[in-house]
């Protein structure tokens, strides 16, 4: 059983050497995310180049999520490197303060004390700290804390309710855009987006850059989910971001919200990634908790395309385990799965594409015939995209001579990536030698129907218009006859 669900790991210094990398691939994951929270432009790019070697060396493409650190709305640094802050002490947030103490820290983002008010809460470090604001003076914030705990360096801060004005960009994300143009990233995250506004400026950047990535917005403020549509029309992919946006929201609104964001996705044709803690036990065990396994498991039922390690695998004990572990836990996952083949928005309310269209009548033939495979003979992969938004038993394989949409496919749920056809033009061929090609790869056998996709004239982008239902090996068995006719004396009247 072909496992449809894509993994996505998050590489760091428990993954970056070979010998881990290399196995973490031979254990199924299908995208690198490189957080440019850490690390320099030259470590980003051998790692890069690392992944994609290992990659070529096991027959496989892998691809590459560049996710943008966004802006840094966090508080500074203790003399004594951390506090203890008790429940009802008063405490001070001073944008001026250059080391903090028991009584204030100063602050990383500058201009909070302009985004705040008496009466405001704020939560430091994931929620763990409670503050609530009792009166702003000048660059000073004076709270008191309603919840108390462990206070450290560096701690990232939330106001409840969502209503901080960082912007999504910061002067470092320009710069990562353009590491992530040299890079070739398949996916560009954008951290904390407001509005599809932050998506559409994100994306001129890439392209001034001359970068090619898919644009994917990561769900983590609470204005996020009221501006959903218009970012998920402005992005290609969404992440559902659950650490920073469980703070801003309450983490017992985000099980609705995961399943309302998966279900959006899907049916605007868009991807989504469903992210943060999903293994988190995992950092120092080698198995997940139950409640681990259910949290994955419920994501792929929900129909996810993928789901992300992030310490697990960047800093984690286990990272080949935990990679086995999501692999195991998403094929189980599936067998449970009901495909759907239907799409809410209907092609009598919504003006649909050609592509669009081939894919509807595909996904609608293969379940409802005995269909083995699909090959989608593609350019730009949006044919391949259309078809995994409405799943079927049968596996998808996007069979395309382009790198850079081999590499895009394969966050694709459902949809394998194969290079194949590089210079070839003629219809007949191709399809023979695609059909020829899934029988190599053990996907099919002779008399299997296979469905394909091609677009004529042959190479041109977002220009699939073709469907054929085809019987394996049935086209090669009627050759012959002709051949063996062929080769008759034609003066016999028996052979005419």
């Amino acid at each position: 059983m072909m496992r449809r669900t894509k993994i996505v790991a998050t590489l760091g210094p428990a993954s970056s050497n070979a010998e881990v990398l290399g196995r973490m691939l031979e254990a199924g994951v299908d995208v690198i995310r490189i957080n440019f929270s850490h690390g320099t432009k030259d470590e980003h790019i051998a790692s890069v180049e690392l992944v994609r070697s290992l990659a070529r060396s096991l027959g496989r493409t892998v691809g590459v999520l560049a996710d943008l650190q966004g802006p840094k709305i966090r508080i500074g640094k203790f003399e004594q490197g951390k506090i203890r802050l008790k429940t009802g002490d008063e405490f001070i947030l001073d944008a001026e303060c250059q080391l903090g103490n028991q009584e204030r820290v100063g602050l990383d983002y500058r201009e909070l004390p302009n985004d705040v008010e008496a009466g405001a809460t704020l939560l430091l470090d994931d929620g763990r700290i409670v503050l609530t604001v009792a009166k702003v003076r000048e660059s000073e914030i004076f709270c008191e804390v309603l919840q108390g705990g462990i206070l450290s360096n560096n701690k990232g801060i939330n106001r409840k309710g969502g209503g901080l004005s960082a912007p999504a960009l910061t002067a470092k994300d320009l710069l990562d855009i353009k590491t992530s143009a040299v890079i070739r990233a398949d996916y560009l995250a954008v951290s904390f987006p407001r509005s599809g506004d932050d998506i559409r400026r994100a994306r001129a950047l890439m392209q001034e850059a001359q970068g090619h990535s898919l644009l994917m917005a990561k769900i983590e403020r609470s204005e996020a989910i009221l501006a959903l549509d218009d970012i998920l029309e402005a992005s290609d992919a969404i992440m559902v971001a659950r650490g920073d946006l469980a703070v801003e929201v309450g983490d017992a609104a985000v099980p609705a919200l995961q399943k309302r964001m998966i279900r959006s996705a899907r049916e605007a044709n868009k991807l989504v990634i469903t992210a943060t803690q999903m293994m988190e036990s995992m950092i120092s065990n080698p198995i997940p908790t139950r409640a681990e396994v259910s949290d994955v498991a419920n994501a792929v039922l929900d129909g996810t395309d993928a789901v992300m390690l992030s310490a697990e695998s960047a800093a984690g004990q286990y990272p080949v385990e935990a990679v086995e572990a999501m692999a195991r836990v998403c094929l189980e996952a599936e067998k449970e799965y009901t495909p759907s083949l239907r799409a809410r928005r209907s092609p009598d309310t919504q003006s649909i594409s050609i592509e669009d269209a081939i894919a509807r009548a595909t996904m609608y033939a293969a379940g409802s015939l005995n269909i083995q495979a699909i090959a989608a003979l593609t350019q730009s992969g949006v044919t391949a995209l259309f078809m995994s938004r409405r799943s079927s038993k049968a596996p998808i394989f996007a069979l395309s001579p382009q790198e850079d949409t081999l590499g895009k496919v394969t966050l694709f749920r459902g949809v394998y990536p194969i290079e194949f056809g590089q210079g070839l033009c003629d219809p007949e061929i191709i399809l023979g030698m695609a059909e020829d090609e899934l029988l190599k790869r053990g996907a099919v056998r002779d008399e299997d129907l296979i469905i394909m996709t091609i677009g004529e004239p042959v190479g041109k982008a977002g220009g699939t218009n073709t469907m054929k239902i085809i019987k394996v090996g049935s086209s090669k068995k009627a050759a012959q006859a002709v051949r063996e006719v062929a080769q008759q004396p034609f003066s016999d009247p028996q052979n005419l």
